[in-house]
């Protein structure tokens, strides 16, 4: 299972609770939009994530601590998707599309809004987990994806549990 996280916000600790805590416990890898706010909450997450593959960039609420260990923009991949993640690279659907679309992404992973939002485009889907610790009035979440066949079946959650959207990630390669 992937675990996507942003927007901790925090000066220590990881700010995981319920569900949230649960999955990064549970995960094979973890990946975060940024804002984590101190070198401190980085080298949190990445213990509570365990074995699990971790892989973060910087927001613009980060220490240089953060900004210096961590790049602005990266990509990844899980079970055969690949991932581009940033913070806020253009955060309009418009411009992290055309930012997918110059990665050779499946799935663009950003932050920022604090708001959690999927929006599937033809051959790309652009994912934003809200925050798990800092919702500032949104719902306090995150996203999972699990491999389904040849996509990753995904879901916004809440720290409570409740799934309040799902979406499927295709390869846009051929």
């Amino acid at each position: 299972m992937l675990v996507v996280l942003s927007d901790t916000h925090r000066t220590d600790g990881t700010g995981l609770v319920g569900a949230a805590a649960e999955a990064v416990a549970d995960a094979d890898a973890v990946v975060h939009a940024g804002d984590f706010t101190t070198d401190a909450v980085v080298e949190s997450l990445r213990e509570a994530a365990g074995d699990a593959a971790f892989t973060a960039v910087h927001g613009n609420a980060d220490s240089p601590a953060v900004t210096e260990r961590l790049p602005t923009e990266t990509t990844v991949e899980y079970a055969g998707i690949r991932i581009a993640l940033t913070h806020r690279n253009r955060s309009e659907a418009t411009g992290l599309a055309i930012f997918g679309r110059q990665q050779g992404a499946d799935l663009v992973v950003s932050g920022h809004t604090h708001r959690p939002s999927v929006e599937e485009l033809e051959q790309l889907t652009l994912l934003n987990p809200g925050s798990h610790a800092d919702p500032r009035g949104a719902k306090q979440s995150f996203a999972v994806l699990e491999p389904d066949g040849d996509a990753l079946a995904g879901e916004l959650r809440t720290v409570d549990g409740e799934r309040f959207a799902t979406f499927t990630v295709n390869t846009g390669r051929e």
